[in-house]
């Protein structure tokens, strides 16, 4: 009996070390490769320099240190946004954001580009949209293109990040340009559209502005419309900083420049560096799609039976050649594995993001060309 009762203690110390472990917050966090800092190529703005606002009164959008910091703040009253002064026919699209902290499903950050208030039939739009979760750390990062209206064919990607998008700023940008867009997170790509023939008028290439809101996004947001906003835990606060804004800008007095229609190597957005992706940054690419995305609408078989032409593996013949590097990298993504989110909900149409435009809001109907 006495050498059970020294034995016992060991042996259930022994056996409780043999259990698995979730270490949770206390593993290593991802490290991903180093990349090209591209938002060190371009120069910063305050606020009052880039945008202006679009949507929600001064409690609601906040700017302090002189425009340096701006705030766009979610509450039971309303949501709120801005917009660029300038549209552009392409260019780079940068902001460092910190997204709420607090409890925030239901609530949808966007960082996005849009010409949907001049052309709500035929619209272009290239979208970073952040979705609350109803765990801090659980942002979830929607991709999305839209080219020429094709809003029936929704092109969403999602990805969990490899930080805490709460905890500090973190850079989040947009590249488009006549060969591709690209979504950058931290100057890191993490998606690529790349201009070819299969998309045709399906990419974006009409000029659009930059905005960016927070709003209620309760009906399909977290979990498909499962967890609404929870205003017990308002305000919602999105904070951003290091605005960048650079490309081809539309001018009012000619019906299109030069750098609409065809690459300009003279321009720093269309030029050798931003043609293509180097192979640190394709490598930085497969990194995080490999790990990180949790959804394709190309992988969707329930929503498309038959993948949509850009999906398709093309032939190493081809001058799309490209592709078939994507596809290789996300081989281990299968149809199978994305099983459990062929029912998930999408976003709802851009035009209910912010409110209807009015004569105070600046935006009137213009005659854009494209490529």
């Amino acid at each position: 009996m006495e050498v059970f009762l020294w034995f016992y203690p060991l042996l259930l110390q022994l056996i409780l070390l043999s259990i698995p472990v979730d270490c949770g917050h206390h593993k290593q966090p991802l490290r991903p490769p180093a990349t090209p800092n591209l938002t060190d190529q371009f120069s910063h703005l305050s606020f009052q320099e880039g945008y202006s606002v679009v949507w929600g009164g001064p409690n609601n959008v906040q700017q302090l240190d002189g425009g340096n910091l701006v705030k766009l703040i979610l509450d039971n009253s309303s949501g709120s946004g801005f917009i660029s002064q300038d549209d552009f026919y392409y260019g780079f699209f940068s902001a460092a954001i910190k997204l709420p902290a607090s409890y925030s499903a239901g609530v949808v950050v966007a960082f996005y580009t849009s010409n949907a208030e001049v052309f709500p039939h035929t619209h272009d739009e290239l979208d970073l949209e952040f979705l609350g979760h109803t765990k801090r750390k659980e942002w979830v990062l929607q991709t999305n293109v839209y080219g020429n209206g094709s809003v029936h064919m929704g092109r969403e990607e999602r990805f969990h990040l490899w930080f805490d998008p709460s905890a500090d700023f973190h850079e989040y940008s947009i590249l488009w340009n006549y060969n591709h867009a690209v979504f950058l997170v931290d100057n890191i790509p993490i998606r690529e559209i790349i201009h070819t023939q299969v998309m045709g008028l399906q990419y974006p290439s009409k000029p659009m502005s930059v905005y960016s809101t927070i709003w209620d996004g309760s009906d399909w947001a977290t979990e498909g419309g499962t967890y609404p906003v929870d205003y017990r835990f308002a305000p919602f606060v999105a904070s951003y900083t290091s605005l960048e804004l650079d490309g081809c800008v539309w001018n009012p007095t000619q019906s299109a420049p030069l750098c609409s229609y065809r690459p300009q190597p003279t321009n720093p957005i269309d030029g050798p560096q931003f043609k293509s992706l180097d192979p640190t940054q394709r490598a930085g690419m497969e990194w995080v799609r490999s790990r990180l995305m949790t959804y394709s609408y190309c992988h969707d078989s329930s929503r498309y039976p038959t993948a949509p032409p850009e999906c398709q593996r093309p032939s190493r013949s081809t001058e799309n050649h490209v592709y078939d590097h994507v596809f290789e990298q996300e081989e281990p993504l299968t149809r199978t594995q994305f099983a459990k989110y062929s029912r998930m909900k999408f976003s709802i149409p851009p035009s209910k993001r912010i409110p209807k435009p009015n004569q105070d809001m600046g935006l009137e109907r213009r005659a854009y060309g494209q490529w």
